[in-house]
């Protein structure tokens, strides 16, 4: 049994492959300073990252954070912890301070030229960091460490670049900077530091682990002080990621009750659903509906409200947007409006139907176009529904998957050209 333990700890054994440790702190020394090249290095990696974030590419923050030099001063630091070496600790604060105020500024003002300030997903995605952000950064600082210590580096450096991704808050951090939104500044600011600290702390784990020589001796009461400094921070930093972290778990089990909720209250009794939207961050929370022709009765509305408890939607309330018309419906209502005698109302009758025969006739052509056009999908109906005073064209159709992208933008421009509109939807009946 003893036997089989040794060759199982044999087999696991860091220190295996491990670099000479002065050659190991010599790198890590050099890669510390952010000064000549590698400010330059950063200011360009910054201007990539932004590029990136600004149109959404994930492509391109990636080639940005391999290009990054930032994790040089942040592993620095956590040797001068592990080490005792609080002139090594000291450099390497001061540098990542500077490249970070270098960081922030850059990307400020790439944000405050750009013509374009719409908020991306990539954005959205560093501003609200949780515990699972935590344990990438933990994770990616323990692989790059580990990475850094072997004779045979490998591969694991540009995955951890990526990974921890310290470059993409940074950016995120100006665009709020430069935009005046302080709640995207505070959240990406608040990711990036987590992203440090976890990579620090990462770094002392395994600087004590492989045991290497400390720089200056300290007392036990200084080395508990260290520690205990170590500990408050992870707990400044873990507390709030938590919250974070279940209120994105509480979010998603919202949303699929939602879903569940929708889905049998709804679509399984052919009301087809043509618009949705959830609000989670409001008190009480929203969802939104719209339907294609049903209308729904004060009743009938106040009945699904009441459901919602049913499928654990507390603290929620049910809007159905109503707004859609039928152009059949109109006549009555028209009619109803004018308060004219028989012959006047069989007259106003005659043009109506005139024009939904014309309606009718002009959406059978324009169905039958669609089906030349893209023979991928199949209409199902074209109608409209007021919104602001206009009237906006909506095309359900049935196809055996969504249509791409570009096909779908091709169709939209197509049909505003063809119905003479400046809106046009176009929904897949699912």
């Amino acid at each position: 049994m003893n036997k089989i333990i040794r060759k199982f700890l044999n087999f696991i054994d860091l220190q295996k492959g491990e670099e000479d440790q002065k050659k190991v702190l010599e790198n890590i020394i050099s890669n510390i300073s952010f000064r000549g090249s590698n400010l330059w290095i950063l200011a360009c990696a910054i201007v990539i990252a932004s590029v990136g974030l600004n149109v959404n590419s994930t492509a391109v923050i990636i080639g940005a954070m391999l290009i990054s030099p930032l994790m040089g001063p942040i592993v620095g630091a956590g040797f001068g912890l592990g080490m005792y070496d609080f002139e090594l600790v000291k450099k390497s604060i001061k540098n990542l301070a500077i490249a970070t105020i270098v960081s922030l500024i850059v990307s400020t003002l790439y944000f405050y030229i750009s013509p374009f300030k719409e908020v991306q997903s990539e954005l959205l995605a560093r501003t609200s960091p949780n515990i699972y952000d935590v344990l990438i950064a933990f994770f990616g600082g323990l692989v790059g460490v580990i990475a850094v210590t072997r004779v045979e580096k490998g591969n694991p450096i540009p995955g951890v670049a990526i990974a921890t991704a310290l470059m993409p808050p940074l950016c995120t951090a100006g665009y709020g900077l430069a935009t005046g939104n302080y709640l995207f500044f505070g959240g990406a600011l608040y990711l990036y530091t987590i992203n440090c600290v976890f990579i620090c702390i990462a770094t002392f784990i395994i600087v004590k682990f492989l045991k290497y020589p400390i720089a200056k001796q300290i007392d036990l009461k200084h080395q508990k002080q260290v520690k205990q400094g170590i500990t408050a921070l992870l707990l400044i930093m873990i507390i709030p990621s938590v919250y974070f972290a279940y209120r994105l778990f509480d979010e998603k089990k919202y949303i699929q009750r939602t879903e569940e909720f929708i889905e049998k209250e709804f679509p399984q009794k052919e009301y087809t659903l043509i618009y949705k939207k959830t609000d989670y961050n409001t008190n009480p929370k929203i969802i939104q509906l719209a339907f294609l022709s049903k209308k729904f009765s004060p009743i009938e509305i106040k009945s699904f409200n009441q459901k919602l408890k049913e499928y654990d939607l507390m603290n929620t309330q049910l809007l159905i947007k109503q707004d859609t018309f039928d152009l059949k419906n109109d006549i009555l209502n028209t009619i109803n409006s004018h308060k004219k005698s028989g012959a006047d109302k069989d007259e106003l009758i005659n043009d109506l139907q005139k024009k939904i025969s014309n309606y009718q006739a002009n959406n059978t052509k324009v169905s039958n176009e669609v089906i030349i056009l893209f023979p991928e999908i199949k209409p199902i109906a074209i109608t409209q529904y007021a919104s602001k005073n206009k009237t906006i064209p909506v095309l359900l159709y049935k196809s055996k998957t969504e249509l791409k992208l570009d096909s779908k933008k091709k169709l939209t421009r197509w049909l505003k050209q063809r119905l003479e509109k400046d809106s046009v939807e176009v929904y897949r009946q699912r």
